[in-house]
């Protein structure tokens, strides 16, 4: 599915796609650990791209080799650059990352939040309760609350729910320890699918309720959270 922030025209995904990619890629340590996005994310990443350019180079002569197998093919590639990141969320966690920058957020066509406090807006105090069910092949759905309360929904003050997870076999010492996964769902409600691979090892999951368009006022993070992946 299309996202705004991706440019859907093969002329001005061109561009985007390799600037992205080499921006993940560059760094020390690699931006792309900096932002949370995994190495598998990257070698998908970084095959599209692969196959992107000579396919394009092919396409940037009309003349002589642009044909409509060389067309139908680089728009496969967007779509499936458009698939993952849909499926796992990367614009999405990468704007939601506590580590992101200005510079981040151009580079990938997100829009930078402004930086101006409403006033006498304070950030947020709530605690949040979270009950999961396991659902088996490597799912598992999380109803959040607010502290107390008996119903899954979204606070006030808050638009969504960020939350930070590592599959394994150690807990990691903090929700800002190396290979930490961001994301954030609009949903007080929402399934992680991490694949049956992940089955018998562990998920270390933070939460907390956040704003997307004041990040600022986000509210503390939860304990981690553990449970055994079925």
């Amino acid at each position: 599915m299309p996202n705004s922030r991706v440019p859907q025209t093969i002329i001005s995904f061109n561009p985007y796609v390799n600037n992205a990619t080499d921006y993940l890629n560059a760094g020390t340590p690699k931006t792309h650990v900096r932002l949370g996005i995994t190495e598998n994310e990257m070698t998908l990443l970084n095959g599209i791209v692969t196959q992107w350019n000579p396919l394009y180079a092919l396409y940037s002569d009309k003349e002589k080799t642009r044909t409509s197998l060389v067309v139908a093919q680089l728009q496969d590639l967007m779509e499936e650059f458009n698939d993952l990141n849909q499926s796992n969320h990367l614009l999405d966690r990468i704007a939601a990352s506590a580590n992101v920058t200005i510079e981040d957020l151009k580079t990938f066509n997100i829009k930078v939040p402004s930086s101006k406090r409403s006033i006498g807006v304070q950030p947020i105090q709530v605690g949040i309760d979270v009950t999961i069910q396991l659902l088996g092949g490597g799912s598992i759905t999380f109803k959040c609350r607010e502290e107390g309360s008996s119903s899954a929904s979204i606070i006030d003050g808050a638009d969504s729910i960020q939350f930070a997870y590592m599959v394994g076999t150690t807990p990691p010492e903090s929700v800002d320890a190396v290979g930490i996964i961001l994301g954030i769902t609009t949903r007080a409600t929402f399934t992680l699918a991490l694949g049956t691979g992940a089955s018998t090892k562990y998920l270390y999951i933070y939460f907390r309720w956040y704003n997307a368009k004041h990040p600022e006022l986000a509210g503390p993070w939860s304990r981690v959270v553990s449970t055994i992946i079925v």
